[in-house]
């Protein structure tokens, strides 16, 4: 089989929750192999007498192998410095200090290691007046101005559907620490990366701060409609929601003329696209009329052929059976001991010549433990030992 692009790179995984999760996920799917560190006493999101690990837990951390270890003992965390030569990379999302006040903190890692690659990812950063508050999806939502630009003025500032602040920052995560890893080949030194969830939506807002930056003036909640582009939107057909995108003139052209109203386009309220937007109430309206005559099926087939974008608005059963979803192979199926089939999503990136893998599911608890602390030198002996003095 070709080796994949992280082959090689060994991580050792402190994170838990999500953002620290998704991002050694990420990193396990093209390659890497990552070693999650868990408490002996148990893992996140699996009362006691649970026969299967959540699905949060499953969501975040397939691909990788798992070792309990007790860091706040002596000697289990002598046991973890007595692992890490062996690895590239270490990824925790504790508050900032936390691993210090352990006497695991970066400045003696990297002093002791200076090749080692150490990722932090917390609520708000390592410095500010904020780094020391607990930080949590939805709040770096809100703060972030995410939630003001979200909704309608009805509903006021929404939060997405998911946990996108924790996603998106574990996505820069992964992304800082294959940098350090390119500045590493080049240097042979490795260095810290860090990143939070605030800074991961502030980083995204993208055009929305643009308008700001360039006007001054906070753009508010964007609804179901792009804020610059009509018609733009969601729009509702007989059976269902379609996503439709004139976002240019020409498409607005064909658009018409596929909904039957080619005489939209001279119309004073609608012949321009500045005129569109001032009146996109009014456009929405006239043109859910001209849709309800059709499934949004119909609708997306016909709109599609004339070479303007629209797609329908899905719920999770139907993408999950959608043909080009299976097509791009965004559902993976691999046996599970506890569920028997465990169902995860595919990789979102395809790489020609170096492909990434999804073949492990993610790990019972501590089910690596041996095996891992014997490829770095622990006999088996010692851990029995340590087993017994419930390090392990």
């Amino acid at each position: 089989m070709v080796e994949a692009p992280l082959a090689g790179v060994r991580v050792l995984d402190l994170t838990r929750y999500l953002a620290g999760p998704f991002c050694t996920m990420l990193l396990a799917d093209y390659g890497a192999d990552v070693v999650k560190l868990e408490p002996r006493e148990g893992r996140e999101f699996r009362p006691a007498g649970a026969k299967s690990d959540s699905y949060f837990f499953l969501s975040s951390n397939r691909g990788k192998r798992s070792v309990t270890l007790d860091l706040r003992r002596d000697a289990g965390r002598a046991l973890f410095l007595r692992l890490l030569p062996r690895f590239d990379v270490v990824v925790e999302n504790f508050r900032p200090g936390v691993m210090t006040r352990l006497g695991l903190g970066s400045e003696l890692l990297l002093e002791r290691h200076p090749g080692l690659v150490y990722c932090a990812i917390s609520g708000y950063g390592a410095d500010g007046p904020s780094r020391d508050r607990p930080g949590f999806d939805q709040i770096a939502q809100g703060e972030s101005g995410f939630m003001s630009l979200t909704g309608t003025e009805e509903s006021g500032p929404t939060r997405a559907g998911l946990a996108i602040a924790d996603l998106l920052a574990g996505l820069f995560a992964a992304h800082g620490i294959q940098l350090a890893l390119r500045v590493r080949e080049r240097t042979g030194r490795g260095q810290v990366v860090d990143t939070s969830l605030l800074e991961a939506m502030v980083g995204v807002l993208s055009w929305a701060a643009g308008m700001y930056f360039e006007g001054g003036e906070h753009p508010g909640p964007a609804g179901q409609h792009h804020p610059l582009s009509a018609p733009y939107g969601r729009f509702r057909a007989r059976d269902g929601w379609i996503n439709i995108a004139a976002a240019q003139e020409a498409m607005w052209e064909k658009l018409a003329g596929v909904l039957g109203h080619a005489e939209w386009i001279q119309d004073e309220r609608f012949s321009a696209p500045a005129a569109r937007v001032r009146h996109r109430a009014e456009l929405t309206s006239e043109m859910e009329v001209a849709l309800a005559g059709a499934d949004v099926g119909v609708w997306v087939e016909r709109i599609n052929a004339a070479g303007v974008p629209a797609g329908p608005v899905l719920d999770l059963e139907q993408v999950f059976a959608d043909p080009q979803v299976l097509a791009r192979r965004m559902l993976v199926e691999l046996p599970h001991p506890e569920l028997g089939t465990f169902r995860t999503t595919g990789l979102p990136v395809k790489l020609s010549e170096t492909p990434g893998r999804i073949d492990r599911c993610p790990p019972l608890h501590g089910e690596h433990t041996d095996e891992v602390l014997q490829e770095c030198g622990v006999p088996p002996p010692e851990i029995e030992r340590l087993r017994r003095e419930e390090v392990l």
